[in-house]
């Protein structure tokens, strides 16, 4: 599975060492606590929208920017899961087949006990 978080930590860790700069400068200056940043950085947490907003400006790049790389690196890593399917996966059917009548015969409804109501009319 292809966690969104994870790919954002990526960006902003890369960001943030183009830069050449600290853990400790880029949480400061986003006011966040280094520990927070670190666990954003490596997956394991969630960035909020604010979160995320106050981490770009302290790294001086654009929020759309940024979401751009991550956009690129889901396209990316989802065809690589898809290469990554046998030929029988990608054909196998995702629904189960459905049994039709024979010509001239009548479908059958099965009404479950729980669905079923008598109506009485008033």
């Amino acid at each position: 599975m292809i966690l969104l978080r994870r790919l954002l930590g990526d960006v902003l860790r890369r960001q943030r060492q183009r830069q050449g700069r600290t853990l400790r400068e880029v949480s400061a200056a986003a006011r966040v606590s280094l520990g927070y940043l670190s666990e954003v950085e490596r997956g394991q947490k969630e960035a909020s929208s604010e979160l995320l907003s106050a981490i770009c400006d302290a790294l001086d790049v654009r929020m759309s920017e940024v979401m751009r790389e991550v956009s690129d690196e889901l396209s990316l890593a989802e065809l690589a899961a898809m290469a990554a399917l046998s030929e029988d996966d990608l054909l196998r059917p995702v629904l189960e087949p459905v049994q039709l009548p024979a010509p001239g015969e009548r479908m059958s409804t099965i009404t479950p006990k729980a669905a079923a109501v008598d109506v009485v009319a008033a």
